[in-house]
C-alpha cells in the first residue's frame, strides 16, 4: 500500500475517505459495521463524518485486508490484540522524499513569484514617482511659458 498523506482537517466524508483510501463508500459502511475501531460521527443531516482516527483505521483495514490477505476475522483480532497504530502500512520512505520534494519545489516557486512580484512592484512606484515628476516639471513649463 502507498503512504497516505491526510489532508489537514478534522472531518471527512464517506466520499472522501473512499477516494482517501482507495475503497467504495459501500464498502466502508460494511466495515462500519464488522470494526468497532471505526466509528464515525453523523452531522445533522445524518452524514458520516469521519475522524482522522477514523480513517486510519479504515487504512488499517485495507492494508490488512489487501495487501497481507487478513479474513474479515483475522483484521478483527489483530486489530484487537495489536491496535490500528501497528496495524498501518509501512511508511514507503521513497514517497515521503518525493511528498517532501514535490512541497520544496513548489515553495521555491512561490518564493521565486513573491521576488518577482517585489521587483515589479519596486519598479512601478519607481515609474509612477517618475511620471509625477515629469507631470511637475511640464506643468512649471506651462506656468513659466504663460
Amino acid at each position: 500500500m502507498v503512504h497516505v498523506e491526510l489532508p489537514d482537517k478534522l472531518y471527512f466524508k464517506i466520499g472522501e475517505v473512499g477516494e482517501i483510501v482507495g475503497v467504495r463508500q459501500h464498502v466502508l459502511r460494511y466495515w462500519e459495521s464488522e470494526f468497532p475501531s471505526i466509528r464515525p460521527q453523523k452531522s445533522k443531516t445524518n452524514q458520516r463524518l469521519y475522524r482522522r482516527k477514523d480513517v486510519e483505521a479504515v487504512i488499517a483495514i485495507k492494508h490488512l485486508l489487501y495487501d497481507r490477505k487478513f479474513t474479515i476475522e483475522g483484521a478483527k483480532q489483530y486489530l484487537k490484540e495489536q491496535g490500528v497504530e501497528a496495524s498501518l502500512p509501512p511508511v514507503d520512505v521513497h514517497v515521503v522524499v518525493e511528498n517532501v520534494r514535490q512541497k520544496t519545489i513548489e515553495e521555491q516557486a512561490m518564493e521565486k513569484a513573491r521576488e518577482k512580484k517585489e521587483v515589479q512592484d519596486f519598479y512601478e512606484r519607481q515609474l509612477v514617482e517618475i511620471r509625477q515628476e515629469l507631470l511637475a516639471f511640464i506643468h512649471r513649463l506651462d506656468s513659466d511659458a504663460m
